[in-house]
């Protein structure tokens, strides 16, 4: 709390049910809301890559997010004092995932390497046989061999954050975005010609 929150050195304000006190330590639902958003707690990401092993030089490596991990998250913050009850939920949404291949010599798919969230909640599509020459939803083609020490992959997932509360208040708080790097591996296919 505040310290002048705590100073209870002014007479006590009584509004009316429903309204907001104007006074700037009182508790209301967005307050409450902003305490709920620094306790969204969102899942680490790490993103499934195939074909599995090593990228190939000029083909195609196909991302994508589990589904079952990368759902809404919702915290609740609530208040009970003398029979007077505040509440807001803040909930985190993902819309879409960012890919940053960690070199210049490589392509996203999409080019803006911003992979946007389907309509069954999924992010990018596992990579099936038979799919290595088509163009995936959400991925990275090398165009260079990385050696043995890999590039470094950066994926982030951008979650919208809104809040509802006590009263029909409510509104959106600053999105967030969270990542984590990979280590790609990416090798030349060799040939023999004859």
């Amino acid at each position: 709390m505040e310290a002048a929150a705590q100073a209870c050195d002014r007479p006590p304000q009584w509004v009316e049910n429903g309204e907001t006190p104007d006074a700037p330590e009182a508790i209301t639902p967005q307050v409450l809301a902003e305490l709920a958003y620094n306790q969204v707690r969102l899942p680490s990401v790490e993103v499934s890559l195939a074909p599995q092993g090593a990228a190939k030089v000029n083909l195609p490596t196909w991302a994508w997010l589990d589904s079952e991990r990368f759902q809404e998250v919702s915290v609740t913050a609530s208040l009970d004092v003398g029979g007077l009850h505040i509440e807001a939920t803040t909930t985190a949404t993902p819309v879409s995932l960012g890919l940053e291949p960690g070199t210049p010599d490589a392509r996203t798919h999409p080019g803006s390497g911003e992979c946007p969230i389907d309509a069954d909640g999924s992010i990018g599509r596992p990579y099936t046989a038979g799919q290595a020459d088509r163009e995936p939803p959400c991925g990275v083609t090398y165009l260079r061999a990385s050696g043995e020490s890999g590039y470094d992959l950066h994926a982030t997932v951008t979650w919208d954050i809104s809040w509802t509360g006590t009263g029909g208040a409510g509104g959106d708080l600053p999105e967030g975005t969270f990542g984590g790097e990979q280590t790609v591996v990416v090798q030349e296919i060799q040939s023999v010609n004859r």
